[in-house]
């Protein structure tokens, strides 16, 4: 049997599990083709040899390597972060270099500083972003989960994906009210049927080339799933990119009703999961820059004055912790003037905070739009 010691620091197993050495000369050769190269993701700025060295021959007690959490950023040069991480305890195994990188994406967020507690707010002291339905197309919030006692990808096996969603399939049923719906499973999903899904932008697809070279989608489909409500408006997405998705949506800017179905949808999950959570990082998922609340709140945003102008849009975005994404999500393109905006802030924040400045964000982004001549 492998030893392992308890790190008194952290309390977790960690440190003496040893890396093979396939494992190793993938990551010496992986992190001098990183250093060569023209990168700009924050992988690359903080992975020195020093820290490099220090890490490079722990595992968690998951069994993962700091491999299975650089190895994305190490094949994709123009990845914007460059690490995932492979299971809850990498966050503290490899935290000399996920800390910084935490720090640096999540503007200011230092060793120092925990995360508050959850706090979702005040549904009545939100507004509808457009009213007149002159811009936003559609209005989207969703947050992510991990289930306790699971790694993360790239290191949930095939019984990892199923035992998942075999916890989650008796809670769906029993989903109340406008929550209630159906869970399909791509296994047994015609492919028409996914495609449809997916145009409609209901449905993920299977993972794009950082997720893949993540080792983010073996398995597939196996263990993954969806479930609607009967009006589509309430999502559920099973073992896509984290454990589980939950996902409030509908046409027009009503925010605080897509909010809060939200809310709800969590609600009934919170009484029969435990999801990862740290008293440091709060919710825990597969990504860092989706840490904290996990809230994404999200607006399509038909604005083709500000389209023209895109460095004043970013400017904009910037000013109130936007960011902006192309029609369909994230490393894609603007069709027809149409952007994908949300809050960048998820971390170091309150729920409430987080949805609050998205909506701020996008009622300035309209203000400016409507004054351009």
């Amino acid at each position: 049997m492998q030893q392992q010691e308890r790190c008194k620091k952290c309390n977790i197993k960690c440190g003496l599990i040893k890396v093979s050495p396939d494992i190793l000369r993938a990551l010496e050769d992986g992190f001098e083709k990183l250093e060569k190269s023209d990168s700009n993701s924050l992988l690359k700025k903080y992975l020195t040899r020093q820290i490099f060295d220090q890490l490079k021959d722990k595992k968690t007690s998951f069994g993962s390597s700091l491999l299975d959490c650089v190895q994305s950023g190490f094949m994709n040069y123009d990845s914007g972060v460059g690490i995932y991480a492979a299971d809850p305890e990498a966050y503290v195994v490899f935290g000399r270099l996920f800390n910084p990188i935490i720090q640096d994406y999540h503007v200011g967020f230092t060793p120092e500083d925990k995360h508050p507690k959850l706090d979702w707010g005040d549904f009545s002291s939100l507004e509808n972003l457009d009213p007149n339905g002159e811009h936003v197309i559609s209005t989207r919030v969703r947050c992510g989960r991990s289930l306790e006692g699971y790694p993360f990808n790239p290191c949930l096996t095939e019984n990892h994906y199923r035992e998942i969603e075999a916890k989650l399939i008796p809670i769906f049923r029993e989903m109340p009210g406008e929550l209630n719906g159906e869970y399909k499973s791509l296994l047994t999903m015609p492919k028409e049927e996914q495609n449809q899904l997916i145009d409609d932008h209901y449905l993920f697809k299977e993972g794009d080339r950082f997720l893949q070279a993540a080792n983010a989608c073996r398995y597939w489909p196996v263990g993954r799933g969806i479930f609607f409500n009967k009006t589509k408006t309430f999502l559920i997405w099973v073992n896509e990119e984290d454990h589980l998705r939950i996902i409030s949506m509908q046409p027009g800017g009503d925010l605080p009703s897509v909010y809060k179905r939200m809310v709800d949808g969590v609600h009934v999950l919170e009484q029969h999961l435990t999801f990862s959570r740290s008293p440091r990082f709060g919710f825990l998922t597969f990504c860092p820059s989706n840490l904290g609340t996990t809230i994404r709140a999200s607006v399509h945003i038909k604005v083709p004055k500000l389209s023209s102008n895109r460095e004043k849009l970013e400017s904009l975005a910037e000013k109130y912790h936007l960011q902006v994404r192309g029609t369909r999500g994230e490393h894609t393109e603007s069709e027809g003037g149409v952007y994908d905006i949300s809050n960048k802030r998820r971390l170091g924040l309150t729920e409430s905070d987080a949805i609050r400045e998205m909506q701020d964000g996008i009622l300035e982004i309209i203000r400016i739009e409507q004054s351009l001549g």
